[in-house]
């Protein structure tokens, strides 16, 4: 077996058909789309389309395999330490933070 497909099967046994993790990702994005999706970054947007895509291969294949759900929670992390960055994003624990110069702050 060529090297192309000995990978092949082994990513069909552990994330399912390629075309029904396609179908799924797809509706999920497309529903993602019908939204405020053009007020995202990219960085938001390429998180939320990579976290679909983990979804498909969750849902059609190896519900049990832990990388998935890593994968997810990093893309997550991702967005979250560069939303860290951004004078203005908010995050509402007991009380409403907003960021201010890297930092979680109450607001004024």
């Amino acid at each position: 077996m060529s090297e192309i497909k000995s990978v092949l099967a082994e990513r069909g046994s552990r994330y399912g058909e390629f075309k029904d993790n396609a179908r799924v990702s797809q509706n999920i994005k497309v529903a993602m789309q019908d939204s405020r999706w053009h007020d995202l970054s990219s960085d938001k947007k390429e998180a939320l389309e990579m976290i679909a895509h983990k979804m498909s291969r969750i849902i059609n294949g190896d519900p049990e395999y832990i990388e998935n759900f890593r994968d997810i929670a990093g893309y997550a992390t991702l967005v979250m330490n560069s939303m860290m960055t951004t004078n203005g994003c908010t995050d509402s624990k007991v009380i409403e933070m907003v960021v201010k110069n890297g930092v979680l702050s109450e607001v004024d």
